[in-house]
């Protein structure tokens, strides 16, 4: 009985210590600001306004086009036959509808050069991050930026050391 005991103790004992020696290294990261911070992410902004500029006064143009075309349309209507004022009613519907067609184009476009854009930044961010945590010997890293409460006070912030790791 007694060896049993010592054998339990030292059991507890071994297991205690085993639990301090695998003590995981943890950190944190605000991710969000860390990719918002990026040149390449500064870039991708400025790209992404210029497009939508350009969409948008292309888009406007088109709007002043039809909008000219329907006024002028109002303006002779009753100097014209019937089948005349129809087939410029259906004429000024088709233009609205390119209108929108060419709205929700240019939407989708500048969603997915977005996206395209932004993936290797992330990719990159990433990359940085697992570097910075394997030469620290960081097991573990949490996003501070979800939910902006989800901090690890006894972890390590490594978003300075990710910086540098980036070059900025």
């Amino acid at each position: 009985m007694k060896n049993l005991k010592t054998l339990l103790l030292i059991a507890v004992f071994t297991l205690g210590l085993g639990g301090v020696a695998n003590a995981q290294k943890s950190g944190h990261i605000d991710f969000e600001k860390l990719v918002a911070d990026m040149p390449q992410t500064t870039k991708l902004k400025l790209d992404i306004e210029k497009l939508g500029k350009t969409y948008q006064d292309e888009i406007e143009g088109m709007a002043k086009k039809v909008e000219a075309k329907i006024k002028k349309y109002q303006a002779e209507q009753n100097g014209q036959t019937k089948e005349i004022n129809e087939s410029r009613a259906l004429e000024v519907q088709q233009d609205n509808q390119r209108w929108e067609q060419l709205r929700q184009t240019a939407y989708q476009d500048m969603q997915k050069k977005q996206a395209d854009g932004l993936n290797p930044i992330i990719e990159k961010a990433q990359k940085a991050i697992e570097d910075v945590a394997a030469a620290k010997g960081i097991v573990y890293v949490f996003d501070a930026s979800v939910g902006k409460g989800l901090l690890v006070s006894k972890g390590e912030d490594i978003f300075a050391a990710v910086k540098a790791k980036l070059g900025f």
